[in-house]
């Protein structure tokens, strides 16, 4: 009796959403959603300013602007046009779908990092790359992954960036 007075409480004291952002809030791994892609899966941004809003709407406050392009990020949940995102410090909020591309892209993480021109710990480096920096995903095998960062082409480890789901393979 006493949790089902508490939930009815709870009901009573939360706003009203739009039917389907409830479902949307916490999707299942790989479940298809509007779109018919998985979720959660990632993209980049398709524009160099891309407002991020607290709630899937207009009507909804601007939380905050990047001010990149190209940047990835992660979709976790689609509802109508909008999609929420998390970004590789982990901030979520939503943006419309018109402002993401199926590109790929990664971010490097950590500390200063070797692109390497073959997939080996012991390759020569082609470049150093600062955390932070975003580059092109062309492909992955096993435990590297080949990008392309400002004309340099090569290889990081998985662990080196963020931006690649640990078993996924692209080629």
């Amino acid at each position: 009796m006493f949790r089902a007075k508490t939930l009815l409480l709870l009901a009573c004291l939360l706003p009203a959403l739009p039917a389907g952002i409830a479902a949307a809030q916490a999707p299942a791994a790989g479940v298809a959603r509007p779109t018919g892609l998985p979720i959660p899966r990632f993209v980049t941004l398709r524009s160099g300013e891309v407002n991020v809003r607290t709630g899937p709407g207009t009507r909804y406050p601007v939380e905050w602007v990047f001010v990149r392009k190209d940047v990835p990020v992660e979709i976790t949940a689609e509802f109508d046009t909008w999609r929420r995102i998390r970004d590789w410090e982990g901030a979520e909020g939503w943006v419309h779908q018109s402002m993401l591309s199926g590109r790929r892209a990664i971010v490097v993480t950590g500390d200063v990092r070797s692109l390497r021109r073959s997939p080996e710990p012991a390759a020569s480096a082609v470049a150093r790359l600062e955390p932070g920096v975003v580059g092109t995903l062309q492909r992955c095998r096993a435990d590297w992954c080949e990008v392309e960062v400002e004309g340099y082409e090569g290889w990081l480890a998985r662990t080196e960036f963020w931006g690649v789901y640990p078993e996924e393979q692209l080629n």
